[in-house]
């Protein structure tokens, strides 16, 4: 008899020879399911162990991606919950097959190919292991084809306006609504008087739009803006690059065929007067594309003109309730506490309140002035104060009663520095240090005869600063648009002009578009005269005014003429504004011999009076951008007390002027400078005083300067803008390595080069460490800018008319390769280096950092911008003129996440090459020009 353990051996052996031979066949019939069920166990096993590992890795790229304020790919999300499902259902699956197996085989029988006894339960699990196996497999290789784990976020739907508790409203903001969710209502209007809530039921609604289904909210205050100041304020809230000097016309098209593609809402705030809104560029909404347009105005009929007079909202004066609880929530809790303590002081604080009429910006005002009262001595005399006279608040002059105790609380100074905002035409945005220049200027800021150095010129700066603070504070001037500028609002600039008034000083008619000036018995007696902002053509009178302090004649852009005798009886005038006229001369001025502030900029003036030179008081002149000024008459270097220089794109001192002849001006501390001789520039380069006061530095037509070397400008720390135009001789710019220094330029145009060949940038820090602004024109020997990729700080790129540029930046061979292959799967950062072949230059991955905005124009041999790279900040890429340009730096690595518009012509963009067709698809960021 055969020997049973010889025979068992005999047939393993057999079987293990011909497994391999059969394998297919077992397989296709699915015979190892159950055969390799132990393999098949731990395969699932281990693909449940890389699936958590990948889900992980996934979790952890998506997660670095929103800390950049980006959003998760729909792909991504997609994937990241069927593995979180699979995990779910499959863990527990395995953990109660696991142990059913084991549970039911205590003692495990070895046999065929490690089969165990118990085949018809593994027949009836071998299945599902197998099909689960091969779900985890299709999971993980759909990993590998997820691209990106962050993507730019859609254009803000809202950007929120400031959110102030409200009083009151309700009835107001209920019929607001109610008009709004109207379809048959596409335009709105809020009716009411000056400083009742226009502004902030408006705000409020802006607010409530982010969960709405519209594209795009757009909040535009009109009053005395232009239509081209509108149409770029729609222009930046859409991200759209701004193209100076385009006509109106075509800017108001081009805006309206972006907005036609939204649904959109436009709250247009203080609207003076009937406005076309095709002109601004604003589509009329029907209710087809269910977009909606509400304007506010205090007058009635423009209301109704516009085309709301089915939708008016009426606004209302708070009643007593709600006035009441607006003045408390502007108190601090000492005020509260002495009101709810004491009747006394409750009664003069409800007499206020009554005072005020339920006018919410006078409630405002005054219970930020009494916000600090404790005793019921001093809340007795503010009681007193506001309540000179009873109140109807029937319109806006009405405001000074409610303001005079501001107003009052004020010392002298303040007080009239506060009166002097009341010059500039309504929510006119007010420059912060122009403010401080006038205010010096008139001597409300002191300045030391002895007081010459850096740090003290500073503190009368910062000094008058903080009086700009100070009347924020009060409520009577407010944060402008930028943080550079400041405002005051319609009311409040109404009520101080009342105040003014009673002073009998003040002759205030800017911005209300006067063809003729005033009549010159107007002007007697005057003190503070503002005519800036109309369309006056001459003033060609004597004007009889010797107590005239101040004279704003700015921005009456059709002024050509002033009368020969026009500046004989101002001998006391201390501040004289001519800039953005017309002006081809200034008459005679020697009887300005207080003249302390004189602006001439952006005129036409072709000559500087002999007798300028006798205004020995004189501490601000500006004189930029004055390209047709000819003759000087060597005036600038007698007057030895200028403090303010600019000659910044100035014709000053190109033709009689054989040197700059500044080096008497010793109080100088702000230079703008046009140089037109190397010679020149080489004094002011040297350890020379007026070094040190450069702030805008110009050089124009230096002939037979062929090499400029920023290094040599290192004397001028405070330089912060290089403009170089028309040097025929310059082939060579180098901004060195610059180790040890602190550079402030944040400005370089270069313009009109025509032998302008290289522009070498040295490893960082080097002397453009700063610059955010880089503009190129009509240099035509430059065929490449590849240094740019060195410019940290860059935010804006404009490339204009240079015939011969073929590439932005020149790759070579080596790094294209290189860069078209890099991938990102793994989710790291690639150090990458670029050669720029014609400048030597080994540029490191933190290329273009900062750039927001590119504009190329008139390139015709441009045939790249770069390679794809990781714009992190590019917003917006303007293209015209480049018919060679068929490629952009985007691709499926790099696809510029924060990029909102490219604008281009339809012809230009269809000849596009792209990586793959599907792109262009993709591309919803292009905009016809």
């Amino acid at each position: 008899m055969v020997d049973p353990a010889t025979t068992t051996a005999a047939a393993v052996g057999i079987a293990n020879q011909l497994l391999p031979h059969i394998r297919p066949c077992i397989e296709a019939i699915g015979l190892p399911s159950f055969l390799c069920f132990a393999d098949r166990q731990s395969s699932l096993q281990q693909a449940i162990e890389d699936l958590q590992d990948l889900e992980d890795n996934v979790k952890l790229k998506v997660a670095a991606e929103r800390n950049r304020l980006k959003d998760c790919p729909p792909k991504v999300d997609r994937w990241l919950n069927r593995v979180a499902k699979f995990l779910k259902e499959n863990k527990k699956f395995i953990e109660e097959k696991h142990g059913e197996i084991e549970g039911s085989e205590p003692a495990r029988c070895q046999c065929l190919c490690s089969c165990t006894a118990n085949l018809i339960r593994r027949c009836r699990l071998c299945y599902p292991i197998a099909g689960k196996l091969q779900e985890a497999k299709k999971l993980i290789e759909d990993e590998k084809r997820l691209e990106t784990f962050g993507c730019r976020p859609p254009l803000d739907v809202v950007v929120p306006r400031p959110s102030t508790q409200t009083f009151g409203m309700e009835g107001m903001l209920k019929e607001l609504h109610d008009y709004f969710n109207d379809k048959e209502r596409s335009i709105i209007a809020v009716w009411g008087q000056g400083g009742i809530g226009k502004t902030t039921l408006l705000d409020k609604l802006n607010n409530e739009l982010r969960a709405s289904d519209f594209h795009v909210v757009i909040m535009l205050t009109v009053s005395t803006n232009s239509i081209a100041d509108i149409q770029r304020m729609i222009s930046d809230r859409l991200a759209l690059p701004w193209k100076e000097g385009e006509e109106e016309e075509a800017r108001a098209n081009f805006l309206a065929k972006v907005l036609g593609r939204k649904k959109f809402v436009i709250l247009l705030d203080d609207v003076r007067e009937k406005i076309l809104l095709k002109d601004m560029g604003i589509p009329i909404p029907d209710a087809t594309n269910s977009s909606k347009i509400i304007l506010a105005s205090r007058d009635e009929q423009v209301c109704c003109e516009m085309g709301a007079q089915r939708s008016l909202v009426t606004m209302k004066l708070l009643d007593d309730k709600a006035s009441w609880n607006l003045f408390r929530s502007k108190l601090r809790d000492e005020a509260i506490a002495a009101i709810d303590h004491k009747n006394s002081v409750e009664k003069y604080a409800e007499a206020i309140v009554q005072n005020c009429s339920g006018l919410p910006l006078a409630l405002n005002v005054i219970g930020t002035a009494v916000a600090c009262l404790k005793s019921e001595r001093e809340w007795g005399y503010a009681t007193t104060a506001t309540k000179s006279e009873p109140l109807s608040i029937d319109g806006v002059k009405e405001m000074f009663h409610q303001l005079k105790y501001s107003f009052d609380r004020l010392d002298q100074t303040l007080q009239r520095c506060f009166l002097y905002c009341t010059l500039y035409s309504e929510n006119d945005s007010i420059k912060r240090d122009q403010l401080v220049d006038y205010w010096m200027a008139e001597g409300l800021i002191p300045e030391e005869a002895d007081r010459c150095n850096e740090r003290d010129r500073g503190n009368e700066r910062d000094r008058g600063l903080h009086f700009i603070r100070r009347l924020i504070s009060a409520c009577l001037l407010q944060s402008g648009d930028s943080e550079s500028e400041v405002k005051m609002h319609n009311v409040i600039r109404q009520s101080s002009l009342d105040v003014a008034n009673q002073q009998g000083k003040f002759l205030v008619e800017a911005g209300k578009g006067l063809r003729e000036a005033p009549a010159a018995d107007r002007w007697k007696s005057t003190a503070w005269i503002s005519l800036m902002s109309n369309k006056i053509k001459n003033l060609d009178i004597s004007p009889d005014c010797n107590d005239l302090l101040t004279l704003l004649l700015q921005k009456n852009s059709k002024l050509e003429k002033l009368g020969p005798r026009f500046f004989i009886f101002m001998p006391n005038l201390r501040v004289l504004d001519l800039s953005h006229t017309a002006i081809t001369e200034l008459p005679e001025c020697d009887k300005l011999v207080s003249l302390q502030y004189l602006n001439l900029s952006h005129t036409r003036i072709t000559e500087l009076p002999l007798n300028l030179r006798v205004l020995q008081a004189l501490g601000h002149l500006d004189l930029s951008a004055t390209t047709a000024l000819r003759n000087t008459n060597d005036n600038c270097s007698k007057l030895l007390r200028l403090r303010v220089l600019n000659l910044f794109r100035s014709e000053y001192g190109i033709n009689d002027v054989d040197d700059l002849n500044l080096d008497d001006l010793s109080k100088l501390w702000f230079l703008g400078i046009t140089i037109y001789k190397e010679d020149v520039l080489k004094k002011l380069t040297k350890k020379h005083p007026l070094a040190k006061s450069t702030h805008r530095l110009s050089l124009k037509y230096c002939e037979g300067m062929s090499l400029i070397q920023v290094s040599s400008f290192e004397h001028m720390k405070h330089l912060e803008e290089i403009y170089i135009e028309s040097c025929n001789g310059l082939r060579e710019l180098i901004a060195d390595a610059d180790a040890g220094s602190t550079t402030r330029l944040q400005v370089l145009t270069l313009a009109v080069l025509s032998n302008l060949e290289r522009i070498s940038v040295g490893p960082a820090p080097h002397h453009f460490q700063s610059l955010q602004d880089l503009t190129i024109a009509r240099c035509h020997k430059l065929d490449n800018i590849t240094w740019v990729l060195r410019l940290e700080s860059l935010e804006r790129l404009v490339i204009s008319d240079c015939h011969g540029m073929e590439h932005i930046v020149q790759e070579a061979p080596r790094e294209v390769e290189t860069m078209n292959s890099v991938s990102t799967s793994q989710g790291n950062e690639v150090e990458e280096a670029v050669t720029d072949k014609r400048a030597d230059l080994v540029i490191q991955s933190s290329e273009f950092p900062k750039l927001r905005s590119m504009i190329l124009n008139d390139l015709p041999k441009l045939q790249s911008i770069c390679c794809a790279r990781n714009f992190s900040c590019l917003e917006s890429i303007r293209v015209e003129g480049c018919e060679n340009l068929k490629r952009l730096p985007i691709n499926r690595t790099y696809r510029m996440e924060k990029l909102k518009q490219i604008c281009g012509s339809d012809e230009w963009w269809r000849t596009i090459d792209w990586e793959d067709e599907n792109m262009r698809a993709g591309m919803h960021d292009y905009i016809p020009i």
